[in-house]
């Protein structure tokens, strides 16, 4: 893990152990897959903005980014970056603690490296419902929960 911002630790004390509590979960739920490494970037808007602009051609921040990486003998899964000051916001917006927010980020952001997605309807309720379930067992509530829209 690598924190590029240290509002990370300002705003939430345990932000290293939130973040490897959550991508384990993920993993811990997925033993067929084979590797488990995974790089964390906790960062900020700007850096997560050139990201998403040079990798996905979005010139804007987002909470959070994954690439998968190719199969490898390192076993890599890939990367996840994090932009602070979106999550933050985000947080803030919908009531939560930044810790819980954070969890359920990072485990959306694995989900994508091992290959989940939410494009379609289908595809956005199972991975919505391996997130709830791996989230529970953090004792993180659902983060879906009150959004009228589903996403």
């Amino acid at each position: 893990m690598e924190i590029e911002d240290e509002a990370w630790t300002t705003a939430e004390a345990e932000t290293e152990a939130l973040v490897w509590r959550a991508a384990q979960a993920v993993l811990d739920a997925h033993e067929d897959i084979e590797g488990q490494g995974i790089v964390i970037l906790l960062t900020d808007d700007d850096s997560v903005q050139a990201l998403n602009r040079d990798f996905r051609q979005k010139d804007k921040p987002t909470n959070v980014l994954s690439f998968p990486s190719p199969p490898n003998p390192e076993g890599q899964i890939g990367d996840i970056a994090l932009a602070y000051g979106v999550c933050a916001r985000e947080a803030a917006e919908q009531g939560k603690p930044l810790g819980h927010h954070l969890q359920h980020l990072v485990a959306h952001g694995v989900l994508h490296l091992l290959g989940y997605d939410h494009e379609g309807d289908d595809e956005a309720e199972a991975m919505e419902a391996l997130e709830r379930e791996i989230l529970a067992g953090l004792d993180v509530p659902d983060p879906y929960a009150g959004d009228e829209e589903g996403r």
